[in-house]
């Protein structure tokens, strides 16, 4: 049985990742992308549907564990009376085809080792054929093999359908296990120095980390964020995924069961904005590239996700062979969402471009093309129901936030108009900015309430409404903004945390509850700390931060009453709200704003 979501450290090679419990299981990994079928699939079921442990005998979890400076090397410790050893997990950034090292460390005493691979194709649908040769074991089904290198003095055999091995390391001692994918038809695989691939990642990520410019009191938490959302980006084309996980239920037993191993256009958007302040702004121009090849068409076409290339076509199937993250089911593969129209993207969009010119990166004639094309299929659509930022499923409705979200669009264009001198219809965006804020402040308000609902006509609360604090769409003192902040603080509040909405099971068109969602607790920090209530934004962050696991990670979600995460881990949505509160909180803190994006002018822009 799969461990608590929060039980599982990731690792990863920038363009795939796996997630290795504290037992010392491997429960999953998708190969060779983040958004392929997985060849380990035990997180939604059990070790039958694919896993790799690797543990002392006996089994139980590691003692402790931690991250090897600013990478993604994981270390974890196990310690016995007869002995200590260490298991470091790691993933390099690949030359040919993706590797998992795993290196057994003796430290103390001597331990007896035990190994049991149990590769399943296919999200854990098929069992491969295994074959020996003299110094690896090579497991073939369809498209895919995979070789498992076996170190010298390892004797592994064939048992219940797994690989096994059964050794003993000594103080000292250190035994490398390297498993390598590669397409089955396909022979002689690198034969790559596990030791010297562990330091050349480290010095690739640690090289990375060092171009943080965050210097505040949560340096640590935001580093580990940063890096996370780091190893969700596919390097090749600069796709960033919302997760590398798949079907992790917002319910334990429920169906709200999704598939984020892609690219949403917001979450990338905001992934960016938080890597932009960190002083990383390769990863923005290769972004915006990624966008550019994505979104290339009709502007009608425009969907709210892709697959890690650009991919449009990622239809949601249903995986009945697998009994699903502690029986909740369906497990789904694909995703729907991208037949939804939501709205609020092209302002995500849009506000992201702004943020890359103001961070110095030149507005390019073709990205400028870009942003007119999707301002003028925004001039004529944002009067439109669509599903919003939640991808309901019970029906299309005017959404406040994606309303809010369209006149950021306008202000952001109107402002990168102004500052670059580009040519385009600059008049008709500043009065479509100014319909917006009409039309939103006369329909989606609650007068007799005073404050900001989630949707025309509607009296339900919606945390997505606490932008309007922080997007420049109202002052942060205005009266109604106070109000609504106040209300989303006590009326979505479970457990000292927030909720995404107030709408009744089965209004947004499906069954069961969900937990809190964790950025909503980051955007009310921000919002508080918008209105000036700044010692209660420190208190809220830093109770969010510490739901963090011992690696401090965070997943999409948190029980209040189990107190247990919940939702496909780590999710960058939460990561990137964490990042951009620390930086807010550390602007106000001390007066003197934190390192972020300078204003530029006309130069910034390439032929």
């Amino acid at each position: 049985m799969a461990g608590l979501i929060e039980d599982y450290a990731l690792i990863g090679d920038l363009q795939t990742a796996a997630l290795v419990g504290r037992d010392g299981s491997v429960d999953w990994l998708c190969l060779p992308r983040f958004d392929s079928p997985s060849c380990f699939a035990g997180l939604l079921g059990d070790r039958r549907h694919g896993a790799w442990l690797l543990a002392p005998v006996g089994g139980g979890l590691c003692t402790s564990r931690r991250y090897r400076g600013d990478s993604l090397v994981l270390e974890s410790l196990w310690e016995s009376p007869a002995g200590a050893v260490r298991i470091i997990d790691f993933m390099p950034q690949r030359d040919r085809v993706p590797q998992l090292m795993r290196i057994v460390e003796g430290v103390r005493g001597t331990v007896r080792m035990r190994g049991e691979l149990r590769l399943r194709f296919n999200h854990g649908r098929i069992e491969p054929w295994v074959r020996r040769t003299e110094h690896h074991r090579i497991a073939v089904a369809g498209p895919d093999s995979a070789w498992l290198r076996i170190p010298p003095g390892v004797h592994t055999y064939g048992q219940d359908g797994a690989t096994s091995s059964d050794f003993t390391v000594r103080e000292g001692e250190r035994v490398p296990f390297v498993l390598t994918w590669q397409p089955s038809h396909q022979h002689n695989i690198p034969r790559t120095d596990a030791e010297t691939a562990l330091l050349r990642t480290l010095s690739a990520w640690q090289s990375w980390a060092a171009g943080c410019r965050y210097q505040g009191e949560w340096r640590e938490q935001v580093l580990r964020s940063l890096i996370t959302l780091k190893a969700l980006t596919y390097e090749p084309t600069g796709g960033i995924v919302a997760a590398p996980t798949a079907s992790l239920p917002e319910q334990i037993g429920g169906e709200r069961n999704w598939d984020y191993r892609f690219c949403w256009l917001r979450d990338s958007s905001m992934t960016l904005s938080a890597l932009l302040r960190s002083g990383f702004r390769e990863e923005a121009a290769t972004w915006r590239k990624w966008l550019l090849r994505a979104i290339a068409g009709d502007p009608s076409d425009l969907q709210a996700v892709y697959g890690v290339a650009g991919e449009r076509g990622l239809r949601e199937i249903q995986a009945d062979w697998l009994p699903g993250y502690q029986d909740s089911m369906p497990v789904r593969f694909g995703n729907a969402a991208t037949h939804q129209l939501q709205l609020d993207v092209y302002g995500e969009v849009v506000d992201t471009l702004h943020l890359a010119l103001l961070a110095g990166i030149p507005m390019e004639r073709n990205v400028w093309v870009l942003l007119r094309t999707l301002m003028s299929y925004l001039e004529q659509h944002w009067q439109e129901p669509d599903e919003g930022l939640w991808e309901v499923r019970g029906g299309r409705q005017h959404f406040v936030h994606s309303k809010v979200m369209s006149w950021v669009a306008a202000d952001r264009a109107v402002r990168m108009a102004e500052a670059t001198g580009l040519p385009g219809p600059v008049d008709r965006w500043r009065a479509m900015r100014e319909a917006v804020h009409a039309d939103v402040c006369a329909h989606g308000y609650d007068k007799r309430r005073g404050v900001f609902v989630q949707r025309y006509g509607g009296r339900e609360l919606d945390a997505a409404t606490l932008f309007i604090a922080t997007t420049g769409f109202l002052p942060p003192d205005d009266p109604r903004v106070v109000r609504t902040v106040d209300a989303v603080r006590t009326g979505l509040d479970h457990g000292g945390f927030v909720r995404r909405y107030s709408a009744q099971p089965g209004t947004d068109g499906l069954a069961g509850t969900e937990g809190t969602f964790l950025a909503c607790s980051f955007w009310l920090a921000d919002a508080l700390s918008a209105i000036g209530r700044r010692d209660e934004a420190r208190e809220l962050f830093g109770r969010v931060v510490a739901l963090g696991n011992d690696l401090g990670l965070l997943s999409e979600e948190w029980d209040p009453v189990e107190r247990r995460q919940l939702g496909n881990t780590p999710q960058a949505f939460t990561h990137v709200a964490l990042v951009n509160t620390a930086f807010t909180l550390a602007a106000n803190g001390n007066g003197t704003p934190a390192a972020g994006p300078t204003a530029v002018g006309s130069a910034a822009v390439l032929d």
